[in-house]
């Protein structure tokens, strides 16, 4: 994920609500979100297919995890899958918090990555550029590719729009969804400075991202309550916004899906 939303423990039905988007190469070979086959069962999330890891997904027992990297040209740039974190712990069945103590003393191994770790009792923030692990307090978090909670202008908005949604005690996505294919560019005033100039700035600044090679790959609302049920919801983009597939897995119950949507592209900008 390169940008996400995340309310923990003040929605009326759901402990962990979580709304993000995976930017990427549209040439990485990738698979839709799925019911992983043994000895993964339980894992629902997608795929990368070149490093076999995962951005986002759920496990049993109400385990959630999400990763994004951390954009700046001076932090290290390989190591180990980034992806295999979050795959790593959602086959286990470590206390999240147990979890990212362990990992932090490998952490400095991996590239840039910011990493959030859930189960039923805790949520966990882990980072290596710079190195920091910390609870998450109750309340709305966004994450894009800095620090947690940074006050980058696009991770400001989904987060307005997710606590909106919150205290409208909503159940319907819509504004969530609407809000992750939001495609407004900051103002120049306001954009972070990562080191990658300012055409590069504006390009990333908006939440949905759309490019013929590179741009906003899937979207992703994830909702738990307290006994570790709900759901996982996937919308997957091509090239220059085209929507290719949309896939919704019922977590903690009898699994089930969305077909295939149309590829209907979205409303040109």
């Amino acid at each position: 994920m390169c940008l996400l939303a995340l309310a923990w423990k003040v929605h009326p039905r759901w402990q962990l609500l979580m709304a993000g988007n995976r930017d990427e190469f549209h040439a990485r070979p990738t698979a839709p979100l799925a019911a992983w086959a043994a000895p993964d069962a339980g894992l629902l999330a997608g795929r990368d297919l070149r490093s076999g890891g995962t951005w986002a997904g759920v496990g049993a027992n109400g385990r959630m995890a999400v990763v994004t990297n951390v954009r700046d040209p001076l932090a290290r740039q390989s190591g180990p899958s980034r992806g295999a974190l979050v795959a790593d712990y959602l086959r286990a069945d470590t206390p999240a918090a147990a979890f990212a103590a362990t990992l932090a003393a490998d952490a400095p191994a991996f590239a840039s990555f910011n990493l959030l770790l859930a189960d039923r009792d805790s949520c966990q923030f882990l980072g290596n550029h710079p190195l920091l692990r910390q609870p998450l307090a109750p309340g709305i978090h966004g994450m894009s590719n800095g620090p947690l909670d940074a006050p980058w202008p696009k991770t400001l908005a989904l987060n307005a729009a997710l606590r909106a949604w919150v205290d409208a005690g909503r159940e319907d996505l819509a504004p969530l969804w609407a809000a992750l294919v939001d495609e407004t560019r900051a103002d120049d005033a306001s954009l972070p400075d990562t080191g990658i100039g300012l055409d590069r700035e504006r390009w990333l600044s908006s939440a949905f991202i759309r490019s013929p090679d590179y741009g906003t790959r899937a979207s992703t609302i994830i909702a738990l309550d307290v006994n570790g049920q709900g759901f996982i919801h996937e919308r997957r983009f091509g090239p220059e916004g085209a929507c290719i597939g949309d896939t919704r897995l019922t977590v903690g119950a009898a699994v089930s899906a969305v077909p295939a949507a149309t590829g209907s592209p979205l409303p040109p900008r």
